[in-house]
């Protein structure tokens, strides 16, 4: 199903005249239009309608009808609405599709800006295949920034992902837009820092079909660029995707330098040695560790180190301000995170209002992020700054917390557990930035795998859910309706699937010659063909209807069996429509002027900001003395400049 979102007006008057029935006049030129009618509170698209409304000065009321034309000036778009998952290897990406994803992002063997999530292929070939029957599409990472000697391989690659299928790739470097490229949909990864209107409105201009936010955007700036990128091309606007669930970089994407500069391995080829995620002391202009305010010294804490990012109680208001894909961070995580999360969106997003619900999904577990690979939650700057989005004291997993550390007896710890918490052997347990395997449990006493100092009244965490983990197991299955037919020599047998909500239906038939005998007993021919037709197990298919003759004919079970599987796999073959773009080929010297210089630029440029989030804004609260320095462990110096102007904090050597 398409979901209507936006409605964009080339050139509209402010007062519509009425130029006779059925028909408006815009800027003085009278079109032939069309009413088109529907209930105002018809809950899916209420508050998407609102905003399209808007655009006409045509005042919404609260109840009834809403009649209004829609006449050539008038666009309407349509854009599916996409649940995105990653996908590190083959195995990871087919249970994301079994949990629900809509679509699926992998890397190539190279230029994936993830060296350690690189796939053959051959891989992403036998993908595509397999992603064919649920109508789940398959996007490739092609996002690192390159050499000039890595041109050729990467455009060769390009071709290769092409013909193997996949709907689109996701790069970064822009100089690929004026080589030889395959006519695929190009979408900007994030790290062409997207995060203006003037930025994305250029991606849109030079043939992108699809740009992938800035985290640190809010609502109000996503709608903004929505706005603009209306305004720009109403009839065919780019879509946006943006981040709802994942690991947070503390710098803005594609504007950090610090891991490439002081340890050689550049974030943007997809080498980054992740100093975000270590210890710091926090100095102030003398070399003195700053202290907190319960006079704690700020030393070897992780200043740096954001929570994850939770946008599952957003949804719809990510809907409302233009964004169609939901994107799942995660293409290192195995395949019990991507299940868990994948399936927890999944089941948020049907639960949108009105979502159609075609697919058959199945879970052996109630899908909670917080128990597979969680650092806490924050939903960054999607409602304006605020405080704890950083996770100081570890960077590692956190979990689910489950109580309290009471004594020691023996070897057993004894701890008070939380509500409706039960612990089980081979649990991993965290507090601060420790953690041990659980060897034994008696109710609320665990035996640790190894010997464990904690003070009374600790709070712990559980970071590995060992039942939990083991229950990880979800099951897709596409309705299908299955129709025998007599025809002149024989029979007909169709199939029709409609493999996602967002996806039209499939149908394919098959003619067989077989002679025309009655059955002996109908009622036993009814219940043998609907019992062979429907055995649909080892597919992705379950049987949600049959239509077979009035009369029945005797067929026999083998002969029955033997047509199921012809028209089963003509479906799962059935031609998949991929989205070709017409993009031509862009001047180097566009590109070259769009390329951002950055031997200058500061190590990382961050809209989190250290002062905010120790509560000292210099406009609400300033410190008397302020963080100046980052100390690694090593000695290593870093500093923190604050751009209050831009609300920025920059890390410079």
């Amino acid at each position: 199903m398409l979901f209507p979102l936006y409605i964009g007006v080339e050139t509209v008057e402010k007062s519509l005249k009425k130029a006779g029935k059925g028909t408006l006049s815009f800027a003085n030129r009278p079109n032939i239009c069309t009413f088109f009618v529907f209930p105002v509170q018809f809950a899916p698209f209420h508050r998407l309608y609102k905003s399209a409304i808007s655009n006409l000065s045509i005042p919404l009321p609260h109840s009834g009808l809403l009649v209004f034309p829609l006449a050539k000036s008038v666009k309407v778009m349509t854009a599916k609405l996409t649940l995105l998952a990653p996908a590190r290897n083959l195995d990871t990406a087919k249970a994301a599709i079994q949990a629900g994803a809509d679509a699926v992002y992998i890397g190539p063997p190279a230029f994936g800006a993830r060296q350690a999530a690189g796939n053959s292929i051959e891989d992403i070939a036998a993908l595509v295949r397999y992603a064919r029957p649920y109508g789940v599409q398959i996007l490739v990472t092609l996002n690192t920034l390159l050499k000039d000697s890595e041109m050729p391989l990467a455009v060769r690659m390009a071709w290769q992902l092409y013909e193997a299928g996949v709907e689109a790739l996701i790069i970064q470097d822009l100089r690929l837009l004026g080589e030889h490229l395959p006519p695929v949909r190009l979408h900007a990864s994030t790290q062409c820092d997207n995060r203006t209107p003037e930025q994305v409105v250029r991606l849109q201009r030079l043939g992108f079909r699809r740009a992938v936010l800035a985290r640190e955007l809010s609502i109000n700036e996503i709608r903004a660029i929505r706005q603009a990128t209306l305004r720009d091309n109403p009839d065919n606007p780019i879509e946006l995707e943006a981040f709802v669930h994942g690991a947070l970089c503390v710098s803005y994407s594609g504007r950090c330098f610090m891991s490439e500069r002081l340890m050689n391995r550049s974030a943007n080829r997809g080498e980054c040695a992740q100093m975000c995620r270590m210890a710091y002391d926090l100095l102030d202009s003398q070399g003195n560790e700053i202290r907190d305010d319960n006079g704690r010294p700020v030393h070897q804490q992780y200043v740096l180190s954001l929570k994850d990012l939770d946008r599952s109680a957003y949804l719809g208001e990510l809907i409302d301000a233009g964004v169609t894909t939901f994107k799942i961070e995660g293409r290192l995580k195995n395949a019990d995170y991507v299940t868990n999360v994948v399936a927890y969106y999944r089941q948020k997003i049907d639960c949108l209002e009105g979502r159609p619900q075609p697919v058959r999904y199945t879970y052996a577990f109630t899908p909670d992020p917080a128990r597979t690979f969680h650092r806490s939650q924050t939903d960054y700057f999607l409602h304006g700054r605020t405080s704890g989005m950083a996770q100081w004291q570890s960077p590692k997993s956190t979990g689910q917390p489950i109580g309290t550390y009471l004594r020691t007896e023996g070897n057993w710890l004894v701890l008070r557990l939380l509500p409706g918490i039960k612990l089980h052997t081979g649990d991993g347990i965290g507090y601060g930035n420790e953690g041990f395997l659980v060897n034994g449990v008696e109710g609320s006493r665990i035996l640790p795998n190894r010997p464990v100092r904690l003070r009374a009244g600790e709070p712990l965490t559980r970071n590995f859910d060992k039942v939990f983990t083991d229950s990880l197991r979800s099951e897709r299955r596409v309705p299908v309706r299955i129709s025998l037919a007599a025809v002149t020599d024989g029979f007909r047998l169709c199939f029709s699937a409609q493999p996602s909500p967002v996806e039209e239906c499939i149908q394919v038939s098959k003619q067989f010659k077989y002679p025309h005998q009655p059955a002996d007993n109908q009622e036993l021919a009814f219940d043998n063909q609907r019992r062979q037709l429907s055995k649909l197990g080892g597919t992705p298919y379950i049987c949600e209807d049959t239509s077979l003759p009035d009369a029945p004919f005797f067929i026999p079970a083998g002969v029955l069996n033997d047509w199921r599987r012809q028209v089963v796999e003509q479906l799962m073959n059935a031609p998949v429509v991929t989205h070709k773009s017409n993009r031509k080929a862009v001047d180097s010297t566009i590109i070259s002027a769009l390329q951002k210089e950055t031997s200058d630029a500061p190590l990382m440029t961050c809209r989190y900001c250290i002062l905010y989030e120790m509560g000292h804004c210099r406009k609400i609260n300033p410190m008397t003395s302020e963080p100046r320095y980052l100390r690694l462990a090593n000695g290593m110096r870093l500093e923190l400049r604050f751009d209050c102007a831009r609300c920025e904090m920059l890390i410079t050597k």
